[in-house]
């Protein structure tokens, strides 16, 4: 949470001079978001709360969860996931035509058990003897998941550690699977891991081989589609990106 009065000062004095088209009426704006954001989003969403009046219920899971979520047809008002998942719920007609606004973006990064010896993963031949050497090795179901996986591949080691791999449920971050010592070395969105806590972040994929994922919000439902564009609004003014830098992330 950001308890720091200039600081949320700031934030307030953004959205007065950037949201438009508030609705007159206090709403009770319902997200769906994937967990990339989560750290950022928590410290800036009571701070529009105060500066709007409106209220915020947000539900994070993960991005198998959360598609399940919306095929089931579960009702929000926003949705925060990948650029990519954001468009094909556009394609589906899940999302409004035209509503996608990015939010940040985010890498790749490794981490280990708090305490154990980092592994160098300075260049990718390094990296490729730490996972080579790794006695198990965690992973998600989300995208960077599903990029690490075909890294493995591309680097000619997936046959080789297959019987070592390890990946967390949909929403159960990495970092805890590092912290129990399941896994001993893990690799999620650089926001989601460089932070956990009992793990010890070692750093991002070398740069020849890290994959950047953008995060982004879309439109769900009319109900409260103002306050919905009021919250995004909020949250990719200029003096909130601040909350996603010191999680990794670039603001998009």
């Amino acid at each position: 949470m950001n308890h720091n009065p200039k600081g949320a000062a700031a934030i307030a004095a953004a959205v007065i001079l950037t949201v438009t088209g508030v609705t007159a009426h206090a709403a009770e704006v319902r997200v769906l978001s994937t967990q990339a954001t989560e750290e950022a989003y928590r410290e800036l969403v009571p701070e529009f709360e105060k500066a709007t009046g409106h209220k915020v219920a947000t539900t994070f899971t993960g991005t198998l969860d959360a598609n399940k979520r919306l095929a089931a047809g579960e009702g929000y008002d926003l949705l925060i996931m990948s650029a990519s998942s954001i468009d094909e719920h556009i394609k589906g007609g899940k999302v409004a035509p035209g509503s996608r606004v990015d939010l940040a973006k985010s890498g790749v990064g490794v981490g280990v058990k708090s305490g154990a010896p980092k592994p160098d993963i300075s260049t990718t031949d390094a990296l490729k003897k730490a996972i080579l050497a790794a006695r198990s090795i965690g992973y998600s179901t989300g995208p960077s998941g599903v990029y690490v996986v075909g890294l493995f591949q591309r680097m000619g080691i997936a046959d080789d550690i297959k019987g070592k791999l390890k990946q967390t449920p949909t929403g159960v971050f990495v970092g805890s699977i590092i912290a129990s010592g399941e896994a001993e070395i893990g690799f999620q969105q650089v926001s989601e891991l460089s932070h956990f806590a009992g793990v010890d972040y070692v750093g991002p994929l070398p740069a020849d081989v890290q994959q950047f994922t953008m995060f982004s919000s879309g439109i769900i439902g009319a109900k409260e589609a103002d306050g919905a564009k009021a919250l995004v609004k909020f949250i990719t003014a200029p003096a909130a990106a601040a909350a996603f830098k010191k999680r990794g992330m670039e603001p998009g």
